[in-house]
């Protein structure tokens, strides 16, 4: 039975957290519309339906939906593939669809298949992404609005020959503005007493300086006014008309477009994985360790996907930046999601020319120390003193992540993972033992429970590694399963190579039969004493002939 929660029982936190990842949120759902090729205010209608409506469906109480930079390729490509705004919603409108049908078919359960140490990768890595994309805002360069995950840029840049052009594009002004920015923001975590003005988060407090002290800087005639190319630009409507011209609707004649088709069932399976992901990192990130039903959580996205669509917005995920954000903030439960999505729309229809005055140095100061947050070195520390089978997979997503893309890195992280699995499993298949004795050398096999067709090279390299005239033991009184391909290798091992170079084999607790196949035919009965019985006749004949 699911407990009815109450939307409103931490609304004054709820409140503060949702007014940063606004912040956040802001522009970042401009950057990414600019870097996929589509219209500024795709990105804000997504950010609304993400944060008001997959906000409410939504069963997690800190990830944060809406549009994301890992999709940002997929839909520059597509718009231009296809040729028009209008046509891509329609992939959008399918994809949406299509999650909605892997929720009812419960395929979130994947993302129970993550481990940890990638999952923990993954956010180490975008948190030192955030950094690196953070930079060259925060010095006053700003040549693109990739967004917060991505390493290559639309310009035909990389996030670190971005930063090497931050030399000769620095602004004095950007730099101060992020140096009070950054004073703000640590005090306020750190000094007492404003610890205690909860209501009022040190973000909002950073973005009002930010916004005085430039226009002190441009009443003043200054040199360090900050231009209008690293503050917000957000269209700002004038009429109704102008809103109704900013919204976009599907053709839904496109539908008989195989293309179209192709680009949705893209942006679903890419969208439902980053969401998947994201919703094991936002729970990691939960300090109260709620659990999300992924189920749901893909129903969600795909409603809200249907939505976006149908009003021009761009597709959206679960984000791990906004996610992460609203974490930092104290947010309690998904009240402050919703908020962010409902601050998004009153920014865009009441105080545009408001929000067009934020220095884009001071929410880059803000995104920074939420990356050093994902990243902090203790964090590596922590990986590295668990031993390598968690390190290493830990710190080859992290680096992937940053290198790549965020699902390439989790790939990688997930293949290295398995690696490690199946070397352990190989490992514990057996266990070799060699005992000397005045009669010669005993060579000990002891089988696991379980010895699947995965053991058979380990197994092989160690009966090839058995020398001449020795005695063999090979033990199997704990196995329960025996694969045919470890039957087949004792067998040839024993009727072969053991006559051939005059090694004795005792083999013990082997039973009579292992059924190897679980089906209602007749069972797939192997004997071992067939093989044994076969090798013992054959040793005898040839010590009559010797």
């Amino acid at each position: 039975m699911t407990r009815k929660i109450n939307l409103f029982a931490n609304f004054k936190s709820d409140f503060a957290s949702g007014l940063v990842v606004f912040l956040v949120a802001l522009p970042l759902c401009l950057g990414i519309a600019m870097a996929s090729g589509a219209p500024l205010f795709s990105g804000i209608i997504a950010g609304v339906i993400g944060g008001i409506v997959v906000g409410y469906l939504s069963q997690s109480h800190i990830s944060v939906t809406g549009p994301a930079a890992g999709l940002t390729a997929i839909v520059l490509t597509a718009i231009s593939d296809l040729g028009a705004f209008d046509i891509f919603l329609s992939s959008v409108l399918i994809a949406g669809v299509l999650q909605l049908i892997l929720g009812f078919v419960k395929a979130g359960s994947i993302s129970n298949y993550f481990p940890t140490n990638v999952i923990e990768g993954m956010l180490a890595g975008i948190g030192i992404i955030i950094i690196l994309k953070q930079l060259p805002h925060a010095f006053g360069y700003d040549s693109d609005f990739e967004g917060d995950e991505a390493f290559f840029q639309i310009d035909g840049d990389n996030t670190f020959s971005s930063l090497f052009k931050i030399l000769n594009h620095f602004h004095l002004g950007a730099i101060i503005i992020t140096l009070v920015s950054l004073v703000i923001l640590i005090s306020w975590d750190k000094v007492p007493f404003l610890k205690k003005i909860k209501l009022v988060p040190g973000a909002l407090i950073a973005v009002i300086f930010g916004i005085i002290i430039n226009e002190i800087f441009v009443r003043t005639g200054s040199s360090l006014a900050i231009d209008n190319n690293h503050l917000v630009s957000l269209p700002v409507p004038t009429s109704f008309d102008d809103v109704k011209s900013i919204i976009v609707t599907p053709n839904l004649s496109a539908f008989t477009n195989p293309a179209v088709w192709t680009v949705g069932v893209t942006i679903a399976i890419v969208a439902s994985i980053e969401t998947l992901l994201c919703i094991e990192a936002s729970d990691r990130l939960d300090p109260q360790k709620r659990y999300t039903n992924t189920n749901v959580e893909l129903k969600a996205q795909g409603i809200g996907n249907i939505m976006s669509s149908l009003i021009g917005g761009l597709p959206m995920t679960s984000v791990v930046v906004r996610s992460s954000a609203n974490s930092n903030a104290g947010a309690k439960s998904k009240m402050s999601t919703i908020i962010h999505g409902v601050l998004l729309l009153l920014s865009v229809l009441i105080i545009p020319v408001i929000l067009n005055k934020i220095p884009l140095a001071t929410l880059a100061t803000i995104l920074i120390l939420v990356g050093y947050k994902l990243a902090k070195p203790s964090t590596i520390k922590h990986f590295w003193d668990r031993g390598k089978y968690q390190f290493v997979p830990f710190i080859a997503t992290m680096i992937a992540v940053v290198a790549t893309d965020l699902l390439k890195g989790v790939m990688l992280g997930i293949i290295i993972s398995v690696i490690f699995i199946l070397r352990g499993n190989l490992k514990r298949a057996y266990t070799f033992k060699k005992e000397e004795y005045e009669d010669g050398d005993i060579i000990h096999i002891d089988l696991a429970q379980e010895v699947s067709f995965l053991n058979k090279a380990a197994i092989k390299n160690t009966l090839q590694s058995i020398p001449e005239n020795s005695n063999v033991v090979i033990t199997a009184h704990d196995t329960v399963y025996i694969a045919h391909d470890i039957l087949d290798l004792i067998n040839e091992f024993t009727l072969t190579r053991a006559v051939d170079e005059n090694i004795k084999v005792t083999l013990k607790g082997f039973k009579k039969a292992y059924q190897l196949e679980n089906t209602d035919e007749v069972p797939n009965h192997v004997s071992i004493e067939h093989y044994y019985d076969v090798a013992k006749r054959i040793m005898v004949k040839k010590e009559k002939k010797i």
